[in-house]
Order: C-alpha cells, then sequence, then structure tokens
C-alpha cells in the first residue's frame, strides 16, 4: 500500500506548490515547511538557522570555526556542552523527522534526504521534479525575484543540493536508479500534480493485485 509520496524538485520548478496540490487531493499531511519548523523545534533553534543548513554543506569558514569553537570549549575546565547547530546536526534530525512522519503514513514529503531515507520502503513513491531553465527562472520572477538573482538562485541552490547528497548519500543527484518517476513541470502544475495522483493509484493497483 501506497502511502507516501517524497518530492524530490529542482530549485524553482515549483515542488513545493505541486507537492502541495498533491497533499490537498488526497487528504495527506505536507511535510515541507513544517518538516523544517519540526527540525527547529528539536534543534532549539530559529526556523531561519535550519533554513540556512538545510540541504547545503557547511561553508569552509563554517567548518573551521566549528573546529575551533569545539577543541576551545572541550579543553577548557567545566566548560558547557556546546551546541553547534550544522549541516551533520540538521541531518539526523531530519532523518528522524521523516522515518517518524512515514511511520505515521498518508504524507506527501518535500526534499530533504527524504528520498535517501525511505528509498528501501515499498509504501513509498519517489518523484523528481524538473523544468528547463527558463522556466524556473520565470516563475522565480513571477514571484517577484530580478532576472539576475532568479538565475543566480537556479544554479546556486541545485549545486549546493548536489554536493550536499554527493557527500551524505555518495551518490549522483538526482540518483535516478530510486525514482519511480521524473517529470518536467513545464507542462503545468496541474497536469503534473495529475500525473502524480494517476501514477500513485496505478503503483498502487500494481502493489495489491
Amino acid at each position: 500500500m501506497v502511502n507516501i509520496i517524497t518530492i524530490e524538485r529542482e530549485y524553482g520548478c515549483g515542488g513545493g506548490d505541486i507537492a502541495e496540490l498533491v497533499a490537498d487531493r488526497l487528504g495527506w499531511k505536507l511535510w515541507d515547511q513544517r518538516l523544517t519548523e519540526e527540525i527547529s523545534r528539536l534543534a532549539h533553534c530559529p526556523k531561519d538557522v535550519v533554513e540556512a543548513h538545510e540541504e547545503k554543506n557547511d561553508p569552509l569558514y563554517y567548518r573551521l570555526f566549528k573546529s575551533f569553537m569545539r577543541g576551545s570549549y572541550e579543553g577548557a575546565i567545566n566548560a558547557p556542552k556546546l551546541n553547534l547547530v550544522d549541516s551533520e546536526t540538521i541531518l539526523r534530525i531530519t532523518r528522524r523527522v521523516v522515518e517518524h512522519a512515514a511511520e505515521k503514513g498518508n504524507c506527501v514529503i518535500v526534499g530533504r534526504g527524504s528520498q535517501q531515507f525511505l528509498k528501501n520502503r515499498p509504501d513509498t513513491l519517489r518523484i523528481f521534479l524538473y523544468a528547463p531553465r527558463e522556466n524556473k527562472v520565470q516563475r522565480l520572477m513571477n514571484r517577484g525575484e530580478s532576472e539576475k538573482d532568479a538565475e543566480e538562485r537556479v544554479d546556486s541552490v541545485d549545486r549546493e543540493r548536489a554536493d550536499y547528497i554527493q557527500k551524505y548519500f555518495n551518490v549522483d543527484w538526482p540518483d535516478r536508479p530510486i525514482y519511480h518517476a521524473m517529470l518536467n513541470t513545464a507542462i503545468g502544475d496541474e497536469c503534473t500534480t495529475n500525473m502524480i495522483l494517476s501514477l500513485a493509484q496505478t503503483y498502487q493497483t500494481r502493489c495489491n493485485p
């Protein structure tokens, strides 16, 4: 029985909007911003700090700072335990939240490595969404970003996600073999949503002949 859908996405292709449509149609819980908020709660840090470390590796200066600070604190007598939030910490907490959500079922989970955490679960349908670069840039511009900022973010965010997946899961991004479908969202959000729902129904039938 399929009761989990993970949606990985290229930045700017509308993955979050489509995931919300899918969740609404199914009446399932959407884990997108809710996932970030739960990680923030468990990490005891502001949401914007979590967002700064999600799906990206820590920059070199932060890794050096973290190493220096931990060494300084651990070397001090009676020093309190230092709690630095970094990408590895976020990753560990994310896995806990994703696996907990999966156990509850009836959920749509957006990115954050969920496709890797749940790749061996037969009750999970894994989708990858992408779009031509010009479509992604235009979508971001329609939301108020300048063309220059949109182009830079389309390139940089996906590069960060690829580096993150390579480092922590040792696979290329997108990791094509684990997806049940890869869909081009240039066909429109409504059409993409319908395709995901149709695929989920077909996959459900196949799993329960």
